[in-house]
């Protein structure tokens, strides 16, 4: 009797074992895909905070393939030079309210294209002032956090003026970033013709004003505009309110017209793997701080590994959503690209993300986010006006 108990108990945790490996493999995401936009080459923003550069600039790039414009490879550190001169502006002017930080929003790219202009990446580069090939910022935040904290923290009576009347300190942290990121370049050539920034941005055919931010919360009423309330939103840009199912329908519009989306987003979720997969774990986040590539540092070899089964998400409600935001538990971490929508073997459904941190994942580059993932973990987005389907653009009144 023994001897039948000890061998049924040997074949029931057999089956078991052969049941969770099968559970496992059953679950191992295979991607299949449904609708997928040109994008160009994945970039890695390496030891810097400025995926909302890399990100907008991206989701640009696609913009001009879609309008049969070609293929462009814009410079990041150009934009990020001139926002990270006007960030420092508006710190001083606030005496330090406004945070001087590498962070940005989409809305740096779309003012600054039309502000500044664009330049090609060739003209730009990061890494060249130090000899690298790839950005590294560190060193940079180290110097200009502490001149613009001694500037806008200071308690000066006044600040002292050159005789043209400029301010000092902006002669001083303009000089800075020449030194870590290169002087912006006043003019140059392109494909045998010469430019400036802005009359290269004017002959690609862009329009800033034909891009818009939405998002999805309840302290602002529905279909008007309001200033997302974001430290890296230092520009007070406004975006969109929407409810979250009709958020949801503007992601579906635009892919499936042929559209791409700038996608902010909280990534310090367990769900969102190193290895190229977003799920939203029914659990809480882990409690990360500093820039996105710091998150995973921070994270251990399981957690970055942790694909849990489609089954255990979550669908969030709108008042989900708004509590998560409130309580700081979805919080502004890292801009993306989305640009097309695949299917597991199980028939869920995912936005194909392209991602800024290299060819990092199984994916090399890309990410596969699930919609419970990204109706919840949502801070907001940038579309084209004409990629929001048009009863909804109509009660936005665009």
């Amino acid at each position: 009797m023994k001897k039948i108990f000890v061998l049924t108990l040997g074949l029931m945790m057999a089956m078991g074992a052969m049941a969770q490996e099968a559970s496992t493999a059953e679950f191992t995401p295979e991607f299949t895909v449904v609708k997928e936009n040109p994008i160009t080459s994945i970039k890695n923003q390496n030891q810097a905070g400025t995926c909302w550069c890399y990100s907008s600039l991206a989701f640009i790039e696609s913009e001009l393939l879609r309008m049969g414009k070609g293929e462009y490879d814009f410079s990041e550190m150009y934009l990020v030079h001139n926002t990270y001169l006007d960030r420092a502006d508006k710190a001083v002017r606030t005496h330090g309210d406004v945070s001087f930080s590498q962070g940005g929003s989409f809305y740096d790219v779309i003012y600054g294209m039309e502000a500044f202009g664009l330049v090609p990446e060739a003209e730009m580069r990061p890494g060249v002032m130090y000899g690298k090939e790839l950005s590294v910022h560190n060193e940079l935040s180290a110097v200009s956090d502490a001149v613009v904290a001694a500037i806008a923290k200071g308690h000066h009576r006044s600040l002292q003026l050159s005789p043209e009347g400029e301010p000092l300190w902006k002669k001083t942290i303009e000089a800075i970033h020449d030194i870590y990121l290169g002087e912006r370049p006043e003019t140059f050539t392109y494909e045998g013709k010469e430019y400036t920034p802005k009359s290269f941005y004017e002959s690609l055919g862009l329009n800033a004003s034909d891009y818009v931010s939405l998002t999805s919360y309840t302290h602002h009423p529905f279909y008007n505009s309001f200033v997302l309330e974001i430290p890296d939103n230092w520009r007070w840009a406004q975006s969109y309110n929407l409810p979250i199912d009709e958020l949801m329908e503007v992601f579906d519009n635009a892919i499936m017209e042929g559209y791409t989306i700038a996608w902010g987003s909280d990534v310090s979720e367990k769900g969102f793997t190193r290895q190229g997969t977003g799920v939203l774990v029914d659990e809480k986040g882990a409690d990360l701080q500093g820039s996105d590539m710091a998150k995973w540092l921070k994270m251990s070899e399981e957690e970055r590994k942790n694909t849990p089964k489609p089954a255990t998400e979550k669908w969030c409600t709108q008042e989900e959503r708004q509590a998560a935001y409130d309580n700081w538990e979805t919080t502004d971490d890292h801009g993306m690209q989305i640009y097309g929508i695949a299917k597991d073997q199980t028939g869920a459904e995912y936005y194909m993300v392209k991602n800024s941190w290299g060819e990092a994942g199984t994916y090399k580059g890309i990410w596969y986010v699930s919609k419970p993932f990204v109706r919840y973990k949502t801070m907001n987005i940038v579309v084209h006006k004409n990629a929001i389907p048009k009863d909804i653009r109509k009660k936005l009144g665009l």
